[in-house]
């Protein structure tokens, strides 16, 4: 099985020597993220994320379905990853490598388990008719913390996507296009962001969106998730050294911060697309169309 190029061992001892001089080698502060540029497509759903040279591009579809059968009041959202060799030469074609599967089980934990879409709003006719989303993360360039990444592609894309409007006549659901009616957004409850980080020095140093180089060098990981308001829905240690209860209370103080600057830039993306996209009142109109 392929595996990243690991690094010399001149390269190790410089990157930890710098480290402990509080110098990274892109010139960042301990607790500061790359530059992050989020875009979106001309369709609905499609949010494409740049956390440096770490490129992820995240899709919403969604199609009518009949629900599970113990969730009969409950839509179906599930989220899935796609990595492929032209991301990495670590990642392999039809083979599940351990970074995928990782990567995927925090993601689900993060958006779906902490609630983030309500699934409730998803139902038309309960335990006959609901919508079934599904948010593909396709993985275009890995230089380090597909997480937090993958995590901002998939909120991101959520807020922008627009279902299509629908009308229920006793057991009949009538979906209308685009043309019809205006689609309507998604049902948020919150907005969870991961914040990962690098842990050096027994925990005494933590850098945030850690490059490739620095996440093979660091002695272990850890994830946050949280909203703006401040609530913690996961803390995940990925292996390494034993870490004390101080470290791990620190690393939520960090996540907390820096999950509100995460949420202005996807508020500030939206807000600039919701603008390109509204000429000259168009979007305005066509809500009103939808309330007669």
């Amino acid at each position: 099985m392929p595996r990243e190029a690991e690094p010399s061992n001149n390269e190790r001892a410089f990157i930890l020597e710098a480290l402990q001089e509080d110098i990274r080698l892109d010139g960042r502060a301990l607790e500061s993220y790359r530059d992050i540029q989020l875009s979106f497509g001309d369709e609905y759903g499609a949010a494409d994320v740049r956390l440096g040279k770490t490129r992820v591009l995240a899709r919403i579809s969604s199609s009518l379905t009949a629900p599970f059968p113990d969730r009969k009041f409950d839509g179906i959202f599930t989220i899935t990853t796609e990595l492929s060799p032209m991301a990495s030469p670590a990642f392999e074609v039809g083979r599940q490598t351990e970074t995928e599967t990782l990567l995927s089980r925090l993601l689900e934990v993060a958006i779906r388990r902490s609630s983030a879409l309500s699934t409730e709003s998803l139902c038309l006719l309960a335990g006959s008719k609901v919508w079934s989303l599904t948010a593909t993360c396709h993985i275009l360039s890995h230089h380090g913390n597909l997480l937090d990444s993958c995590c901002i592609a998939v909120l991101a894309a959520l807020q922008h996507y627009r279902i299509p409007d629908t009308t229920v006549r006793g057991e009949e659901v009538v979906v209308h296009s685009v043309e019809e009616r205006n689609p309507v957004p998604l049902a948020m409850l919150h907005h969870p962001l991961c914040v990962t980080m690098a842990l050096f020095e027994g925990g005494e140093k933590l850098v945030v969106d850690a490059t490739v180089r620095e996440q093979q060098c660091c002695e272990a990981e850890v994830v946050v998730t949280a909203n703006k308001h401040g609530e913690v829905c996961q803390i995940a240690k990925l292996g390494g050294v034993p870490s004390e209860a101080l470290v791990l209370l620190k690393c939520v103080d960090v996540a907390v911060a820096k999950v509100k600057e995460l949420d202005a830039v996807i508020a500030k993306a939206l807000e600039k697309d919701a603008a390109n996209r509204d000429i000259g009142g168009l979007m305005a109109e066509l809500s009103a169309e939808n309330a007669r």
